[in-house]
């Protein structure tokens, strides 16, 4: 693989982003970490090769936060070869019942689903020059009709917006992945409840997002749904 290629990854500071930007490292790509907190970027940089990776405060709900994560990555190491809108979390009230949270559907909606699309627009143009590939941590209940918050939701717009990215550039030679995981052992579940089904480790969702990107140009994964074993629908 040619170890000049370059992998940016948002949420990249805790759970599926960071054994992700881990692995890519590993598979001889430089990597940049972007999210909210920089102090765990950091720390992931220092651990990581320190000239193969690059630590990016940004906060995807923010149109500007972004443009400057694309610009400084270009500054940084000139190209983007693949890009990983994995930021995102739930949070929030029902529908029905409890206590009325609006704030946190607005912040979520921003994060899951705005965000994604302003990575998509934003990185798209630099992955055309390369021909490179764009990834979304999608989620299982972004298939399937979940009584959970406004959460699966926004996931079903991400599935959505996967497919409509993919058809856009069909002919461009950029690949789309939409990576839909299950119960996943991350601190996405610090202010939740686990549903009590068996659970994936973040590294088994990061080695299905680099099984996709280590495809030959000619083969484009659409979409990997990964379910631990056991877990219903």
């Amino acid at each position: 693989m040619d170890e000049n290629r370059v992998f940016l990854i948002t949420g990249a500071s805790t759970g599926i982003g960071e054994a992700t930007a881990r692995l890519a490292a590993e598979a001889g790509y430089r990597v940049v970490l972007a999210a909210r907190s920089l102090g765990k970027l950091d720390r992931l940089a220092g651990e990581l090769e320190p000239e193969r990776a690059f630590a990016v405060q940004c906060d995807v709900s923010d149109w500007a936060s972004q443009e400057r994560m694309i610009a400084k990555t270009l500054e940084r190491f000139g190209r983007i070869d693949a890009v990983f809108a994995n930021a995102g979390f739930s949070k929030g009230s029902s529908f029905f019942g409890g206590e009325n949270r609006p704030d946190e559907w607005r912040e979520m909606v921003l994060v899951n689903v705005f965000g994604a699309a302003a990575t998509a627009r934003l990185s798209l143009p630099e992955l055309v020059k390369t021909k490179g590939h764009f990834l979304l941590t999608g989620s299982v209940t972004g298939r399937i009709t979940s009584i959970r918050n406004l959460y699966s939701a926004t996931k079903w717009a991400v599935t959505g917006m996967a497919q409509a990215i993919r058809n856009e550039m069909a002919g461009t030679g950029v690949r789309v992945t939409l990576i839909q995981p299950g119960v996943v052992d991350t601190p996405f579940w610090s202010h939740l409840e686990k549903p009590g089904t068996p659970e994936l480790q973040a590294g088994d969702i990061a080695a299905a997002v680099l099984y996709a990107v280590s495809q030959p140009p000619r083969v484009d994964v659409n979409e990997i749904v990964i379910r631990p074993t056991g877990q219903p629908h």
